[in-house]
């Protein structure tokens, strides 16, 4: 086959300056029409700072967290309670004990001292009950305040430290 059969192709760009022009406006075209399509797109959008979109209720509403991480058992959903409604019973220590705190004092997670395990608790009970309620309510080392259940009032949190402390003595 000889190169006479082969036809001569004619091409658009001659030299090098017309190929470097037509390399930079292959770039420059395109982003000149998106600057052009976005410009034309928000080009009209006025904000209203006074709109009620812009509270600082309606911004805290659209930025809070979507979830929650809790150790053991979830609290309680609250329910807004009527005006005259009087709060519940607290809880009692077995109970609190079972919701907030069995997850870390139940399998030792974390260094926390395992029910029912007297060595573990017996300097701990040295310390006196108020230490241990203090320590529970603020927290300590490892362990969040209230056992990481802040909807636990004061006395439900000691009654779980008290409950605790009867099944490891």
């Amino acid at each position: 086959m000889s190169n006479a059969s082969i036809p001569e192709h004619d091409t658009p760009i001659k030299t090098p300056q017309q190929l470097i022009t037509v390399a930079v406006l292959s770039f420059v075209v395109p982003v000149l029409l998106i600057v052009f399509v976005a410009h034309l797109v928000v080009g009209g959008m006025q904000v209203d700072k006074n709109s009620a979109d812009f509270s600082e209720e309606s911004i805290a509403k659209r930025l809070k967290p979507v979830g929650q991480v809790f150790i053991g058992t979830p609290p309680p959903t609250p329910v807004a309670a009527a005006p005259t409604a009087a709060k519940a019973e607290p809880a009692s220590g077995d109970q609190v004990y079972q919701q907030s705190c069995g997850a870390c004092h139940g399998a030792g997670l974390m260094g926390a001292p395992k029910l029912g395990d007297a060595v573990a608790w017996k300097a701990r009970i040295a310390q006196g009950t108020s230490t241990l309620h203090q320590n529970a309510l603020n927290g300590i080392r490892t362990m969040p305040a209230r056992g990481g259940n802040s909807a636990l009032s004061d006395a439900e949190v000691s009654a779980a430290v008290d409950y605790m402390v009867s099944k490891s003595k």
